[in-house]
């Protein structure tokens, strides 16, 4: 195989993969928020188990759609430095934007619900996760 192959085949495999957990986090982050708001509204035990559950495997999604993506970005500037030369004014500022605000704001909220069960309210506590 030549390099070009090896590199279409790397990145194939690395959005595959992307492509597969952003959506299931994005599925299990409105599961999880909907089962902390039934936890919210009702105070059945069961519903803060089922939070708690599905959270740990929303985080693991989510950290296995980080690792993807930023190995992604790597792959543009590695394996497609013509193809970003060429549409990087295009295609530079929406990847650095998504990077920076969505990102940052995503894991600031996760960080807030992760670390927040008991230090804050619950109202404040089920509104991280809804953001």
């Amino acid at each position: 195989m030549n390099p070009l192959s090896l590199a279409r085949w790397q990145f194939a495999i690395t959005t595959v993969y992307h492509f597969i957990f952003v959506p299931i986090t994005i599925g299990s982050g409105f599961l999880v928020a909907g089962l902390q708001t039934a936890w919210y509204r009702t105070h059945k035990e069961k519903y803060l188990r089922a939070t708690k559950f599905f959270g740990k495997l929303f985080l693991i999604n989510f950290a296995i759609g980080v690792v993807t993506g930023i190995v992604q970005e790597f792959q543009f500037g590695m394996n497609w430095s013509s193809y970003s030369r060429f549409v990087g004014d295009i295609f530079g500022a929406p990847l650095a934007m998504e990077g920076l605000l969505a990102f940052f704001l995503e894991s600031t909220f996760l960080g807030i619900w992760i670390f927040g069960w008991d230090r804050l309210s619950k109202k404040a506590h089920l509104a991280s996760i809804w953001f």
